[in-house]
C-alpha cells in the first residue's frame, strides 16, 4: 500500500524542445509500467502528460475484501495543498488511478464478476501509482516541461532527471501497415442486443427505472508484433479527443480516445463534471454533417437523456459540494469528433473544506453518463445484461501532489493483454443510454457509429 509515502513538496522543472507527443508514443508505451494522459490539443485538451517509474503502486484486485475509500485516502495521504504550484500545468506528479467500472459496484456493496479476456485471469478493479516525475505537453503555448518532485532538492532533481532520460531514449515508432489480420468479433449478436434493448425499455415503462446505460463487446487480436502504443499511436493520428489516455501494466494496457471528462477539480477546490448523452454520425458533406448536427440539438429524446444524467451529476456533486454551489453552466451544447456529433452538459460546484479529490471520487463513482438513473437501480440491471466491463465505463484519473484532480470516462476504450506468445488480445466496448422511446435497431446503430473511429484504426474498414 502507498500509507508511508513522503510529501513531494520540493519540485524542479526544466524546459526541453517541444514536439508532439503522438510520433513517440508506441515508444514510451513500451515501458512495464507507464501512463499517460493524451488530449487533442482543442478548447479542452490543453495538457498532455507522460509518466513512467512509478516509486508506488498498489493493487485492488476483485477478491480483495479492503474498503476503497481506505486504499484512496491511504494513496493520497502524501497530498497536501501546500504543496500547490501556481503557474505549472494541473498535474506536477502524483498519483495515476485506473479504475473499473465494476468498482462502482464494490462502492454500492452490490454484487460484482471479475473482469476477463476471452477467460483469461481476472484484472483488478483499482491500480494507483504514483509518480514523482511528468512530461507536460501545453499544446497551446507549444512548450514541453519536464517536472520533477521529492521529498527533497535532490530526490526532485533526480526524478526529473529520470524522466528527462526516458524521454530523450524514447525512439520515434513507425505505425505499421495493418493492426489486425481479422475483423472484430461481437461477443452477442445485433439481434440479442435488440432484444435486450427492448427488455430494458419495457422496464422502464413498468417504472423500474428512468434511464441504463446499456453497453455490448467485441474482441479481437492484433497482428504478432503490434502493440498497445501502436493502436494508442494511431487513434492519435486518425482523430484524437480531449480526455484521451493509456495505462501500461506489464502484460496488461488501457488506450482510451475518450471525448469525455468525468470530474475535474483544480487545487481552490472548484470542480466540474462534463457529462455526454446525445448522439448522431458525422456527414459525409457539410450539408449533410450541418444538417445531422441540427438534427441532433433539436431531439426531445437526447435532451431527455442528457438532462437526467445532468440532474443526477447535480445529486452527486452536491454530496461533496458546498451548499447552493452546484449549479449547470452548459446545457446541451453540441460538441463534434471525427466520427460523432454529441450533445455535453457541464455541472459545476465547490467543494466542500476539509473534503479531498479522494473524498469526490468515492461520492461520484462510477459516472452517471454510463450508468444510468437512478443510479442504483441501472447499475443492477446492466450488471445482469452485461459482461462485466472492465476499465470500459470506469476512469482514468489523476490526483496532484497539490491536490487538484481530472478524470476522464473510459468510452472509446479498449483492454488489451498480451498472452504468452506475445500477441495482444483486445476487449472494445459501445452503448448508449436506453430511455422510454428508444428504438432497438438505432440504439443497436449507434454503438457501430461510436465504434467506427477504433474499428478503423483496428482493421482499416467501418462494416
Amino acid at each position: 500500500m502507498l500509507r508511508f509515502l513522503p510529501r513531494l513538496q520540493e519540485i524542479v522543472t526544466v524546459a526541453l524542445p517541444f514536439e508532439s507527443i503522438r510520433e513517440r508514443l508506441a515508444g514510451w508505451m513500451t515501458q512495464p509500467l507507464a501512463a499517460g494522459m493524451v488530449s487533442d490539443g482543442g478548447a479542452l485538451g490543453r495538457y498532455s502528460y507522460l509518466m513512467t517509474a512509478p516509486d508506488a503502486h498498489a493493487v485492488l484486485d476483485y477478491d480483495d475484501p479492503y474498503e476503497v475509500a481506505d486504499i484512496l485516502a491511504q494513496a493520497t495521504a502524501f497530498v497536501n495543498p501546500a504543496d500547490r504550484v501556481v503557474g505549472l500545468p494541473p498535474f506536477t506528479g502524483g498519483l495515476v488511478g485506473l479504475a473499473s467500472f465494476e468498482l462502482g459496484l464494490r462502492l454500492e456493496r452490490m454484487k460484482r464478476r471479475p473482469f476477463r479476456i476471452e477467460g483469461r485471469s481476472a484484472w483488478p478493479e483499482l491500480v494507483v501509482m504514483r509518480f514523482p516525475a511528468v512530461l507536460a505537453f501545453d499544446h497551446h503555448a507549444g512548450t514541453l516541461s519536464a517536472i520533477g518532485r521529492g521529498e527533497t532538492h535532490a530526490a526532485a532533481t533526480a526524478a526529473v532527471e529520470a524522466i528527462v532520460a526516458a524521454w530523450q531514449g524514447t525512439a520515434v515508432v513507425e505505425l505499421p501497415t495493418g493492426l489486425m489480420d481479422e475483423a472484430l468479433r461481437l461477443e452477442a449478436t445485433d439481434q440479442v442486443h435488440e432484444d435486450k434493448v427492448a427488455a430494458l425499455v419495457r422496464q422502464i415503462h413498468a417504472g423500474d427505472l428512468f434511464q441504463a446505460n446499456l453497453a455490448r463487446g467485441w474482441t479481437g487480436l492484433l497482428r504478432a508484433g503490434v502493440e498497445p502504443g501502436h493502436v494508442m499511436q494511431a487513434l492519435q493520428a486518425a482523430g484524437a479527443a480531449p480526455f484521451g489516455g493509456f495505462v501500461c501494466l506489464r502484460n496488461r494496457a488501457v488506450v482510451s480516445n475518450s471525448p469525455e471528462r468525468f470530474i475535474r477539480m483544480d487545487g481552490d477546490g472548484a470542480m466540474e463534471t462534463r457529462p455526454i448523452k446525445g448522439t448522431r454520425p458525422r456527414g459525409v458533406t457539410v450539408a449533410e454533417d450541418e444538417a445531422l448536427g441540427v438534427e441532433l440539438l433539436a431531439s426531445a429524446k437526447d435532451q431527455a437523456e442528457n438532462l437526467m444524467i445532468v440532474d443526477l451529476m447535480r445529486h452527486d456533486l452536491s454530496k461533496v459540494a458546498q451548499v447552493g454551489s452546484v449549479a449547470v453552466t452548459a446545457l446541451h451544447a453540441l460538441e463534434s469528433y471525427p466520427n460523432v456529433h454529441h450533445l455535453v452538459s457541464t455541472v459545476a460546484g465547490q467543494l466542500v473544506k476539509g473534503k479531498t479529490a479522494a473524498d469526490v471520487l468515492c461520492a461520484t463513482f462510477p459516472p452517471g453518463s454510463i450508468s444510468g438513473a437512478p443510479k442504483v437501480q441501472a447499475m443492477k440491471v446492466i450488471s445482469e445484461m452485461e459482461a462485466a466491463r472492465g476499465p470500459y465505463c470506469g476512469s482514468l484519473f489523476f490526483i496532484d501532489a497539490g491536490g487538484a484532480m481530472d478524470s476522464n470516462v473510459l468510452i472509446r476504450t479498449l483492454a488489451c493483454e498480451r498472452d504468452e506468445g506475445g500477441r495482444w488480445h483486445v476487449r472494445v466496448a459501445a452503448g448508449g443510454g436506453i430511455v422510454a422511446d428508444s428504438e432497438p435497431v438505432a440504439e443497436r446503430i449507434e454503438t457501430e457509429t461510436k465504434l467506427s473511429l477504433i474499428r478503423k484504426v483496428l482493421t482499416g474498414v467501418v462494416e
